[in-house]
C-alpha cells in the first residue's frame, strides 16, 4: 500500500481524530452494519490538524471498529512529530493509547461530555467535525457510490485536494 501524506508539509503537533458512517448503494461489494449508529455501509476515518487538513484517511467497512479503523489510518501515512491525539469517547482504553505511543510517539487525550443530554460544542473537537461538513458538501460522498473501498478512499482524497486547493 502506498504511504501519503495528505496534509499541509507542516508537521501537526496535534491531531484530532474521528470517522463518519456512511449509508453503501447497492452496488458496493463490500458493507459491514454500525451497530451503534444503525448504519449499513462503510466507514471514514479521518485525522486532521487544528486547521481541519486530513494528514491521514482510511475507509473501512462499517464492521470495523473505531480504534483499529484510525489504526490503520496512521500505519498509511508517515506522521512525525506529533505530540497529542485528540478522541472521543470510543477509543478509550489502554490498548490504543498504547498503540499510538508506539505509531506515532504521542500521547491520547479523551475528550468527553461532562453533562449528558445538552449539546455543547467540545473543545477543538468540532474541528474535525468541521472537516465531514466540508466532504459532505462534495455530492458524491453524500453516500458509498462506489464498489470498492479503495475508489472511495480515493474520491475521499480527490474532495480534500479539491478544498486544500480552494484555500491556496
Amino acid at each position: 500500500m502506498a504511504r501519503e501524506n495528505l496534509g499541509c508539509n507542516a508537521t501537526p503537533s496535534m491531531l484530532i481524530v474521528d470517522l463518519q458512517s456512511v449509508k453503501n448503494v447497492d452496488c458496493a461489494e463490500k458493507k459491514g452494519d454500525d451497530a451503534g449508529k444503525k448504519v449499513s455501509g462503510i466507514k471514514r476515518h479521518i485525522a486532521v490538524d487544528t486547521q481541519g487538513f486530513p494528514h491521514a484517511i482510511e475507509v473501512t467497512t462499517a464492521n470495523v471498529t473505531d480504534k483499529k479503523g484510525t489504526l490503520e489510518a496512521f500505519e498509511r501515512c508517515e506522521l512525525f512529530g506529533v505530540e497529542k491525539v485528540l478522541v472521543d469517547g470510543g477509543y478509550t482504553g489502554a490498548p490504543f493509547a498504547k498503540e499510538v505511543k508506539h505509531k506515532l510517539q504521542a500521547t491520547v487525550e479523551v475528550v468527553k461530555r461532562r453533562e449528558l443530554h445538552t449539546f455543547k460544542a467540545l473543545p477543538k473537537r468540532w474541528i474535525v467535525e468541521r472537516s465531514f461538513a466540508w466532504l459532505d458538501k462534495c455530492r458524491r460522498l453524500w453516500k458509498n457510490c462506489e464498489r470498492n473501498l479503495n475508489s472511495s478512499l480515493q474520491f475521499v482524497m480527490l474532495a480534500f485536494l479539491a478544498i486544500i486547493l480552494k484555500r491556496l
